[in-house]
């Protein structure tokens, strides 16, 4: 079991959460960006950097995805190859994505974007706020206490 995290636009906030949470856990937490990233020191986190462009990070987080991993991302259409691979995705403001879920999400995105097209302003998201970062913890913590008990279920 994994973590992938669609590094270019997750928070900082986030990733530190994350950090935490890899060393505390033991869990391989990757990074996935098409810029540098420095990341700490840990045999539990790592960073991969991708070649500029459209969704390319995103293609390598699909590409290696195993059944069961968990991806951090504010990209639905990721969330959703995600989902349809078998993983599970969580939005860094703490809404973890389902299949029962995704496809209004995604229904929603592309409202969204024919408004934008259309010249509507629809405005940015806010910034990362303390509820959000707080239900993202509560919902990382439960997937982690989940993949442990099934862990040592098997042994």
């Amino acid at each position: 079991m994994q973590i992938w995290v669609d590094a270019d636009s997750c928070p900082k906030v986030i990733k530190e959460i994350l950090f935490r949470a890899a060393d505390r856990t033991a869990v391989q937490v990757t990074l996935v960006a098409n810029r540098l990233l420095h990341v700490p020191a840990s045999p539990y986190i790592s960073a991969i950097q991708v070649a500029d462009g459209f969704d390319v990070a995103d293609s390598e987080i699909v590409k290696r995805l195993e059944v069961g991993d968990l991806v951090i991302t504010a990209d639905i259409p990721l969330a959703a190859e995600v989902i349809e691979k078998g993983g599970h995705a969580l939005d860094p403001r703490g809404e973890m994505h389902s299949a029962d879920t995704i496809q209004a999400k995604l229904t929603m995105r592309d409202f969204m974007e024919t408004l934008r097209a259309s010249g509507v302003e629809t405005g940015g998201p806010s910034a990362i706020n303390l509820r959000d970062r707080q239900l993202f913890a509560k919902h990382l913590d439960h997937y982690l206490l989940t993949i442990a008990k099934q862990n040592n279920e098997k042994e």
